[in-house]
């Protein structure tokens, strides 16, 4: 009896984690497309009004990638799903992307948020677009970038070079909570 409440929930799960997913199944590409790209201009639109001094830092990066997220939490299985936009400040190259995430642990709720990723190197970037990017524990806020004490307002040091803003609500959040997620190229939306 257990195993089959299990399983049902996990459909209920997968299920709705479709139905709100940022990308609209069964549109078409440039549809799809379109949709990422005026998700990001808006995330990046709310990001500005509450942290002014991120489009400065943004604008002078190698890059940055921007993602809406929803997640999900059903006692004890969870997951979430996104869709993104990479942008290489340089050439102003695009690169669609995906958000995959997994969560154990006992629990209850439905999360909607964004994360809008900065990168600071080029070599940072490249990394993020081409291999993905995997987390897999909890990042806390970091006041200081390498040793120089440089550090981004109401950002969090995910890595050397790597900044991230994260948006819940109205407000930004000053952790991130990012267990067991994956970020990757959509492959339909970058093929030719």
């Amino acid at each position: 009896m257990n195993r089959r409440r299990l399983t049902l929930l996990s459909i209920c799960l997968a299920l709705a984690s479709a139905s709100f997913c940022p990308v609209t199944l069964g549109a078409g590409k440039a549809e799809q497309q379109a949709k990422v790209r005026k998700s990001s201009q808006q995330i990046l639109a709310r990001l500005y009004r509450i942290q002014p001094q991120a489009k400065q830092e943004i604008a002078k990066s190698a890059g940055y990638a921007v993602f809406d997220n929803f997640g999900m939490k059903i006692l004890v299985a969870g997951g979430g799903t996104g869709a993104g936009l990479a942008v290489d400040n340089a050439s102003k190259r695009e690169t669609f992307m995906k958000m995959a995430e997994i969560q154990a642990g006992l629990g209850f709720g439905v999360k909607k948020f964004q994360l809008i990723w900065v990168f600071r190197d080029k070599k940072a970037l490249d990394s993020f677009v081409n291999s993905g990017w995997e987390l897999g524990a909890q990042a806390n806020a970091s006041a200081k970038y390498d040793t120089q004490g440089v550090a981004m307002a109401g950002a969090l040091a995910v890595s050397p070079g790597v900044w991230l803003y994260q948006l819940s609500g109205d407000s930004l959040a000053l952790e991130l909570t990012a267990k067991g997620t994956k970020y990757y190229r959509d492959d339909e939306l970058n093929s030719n």
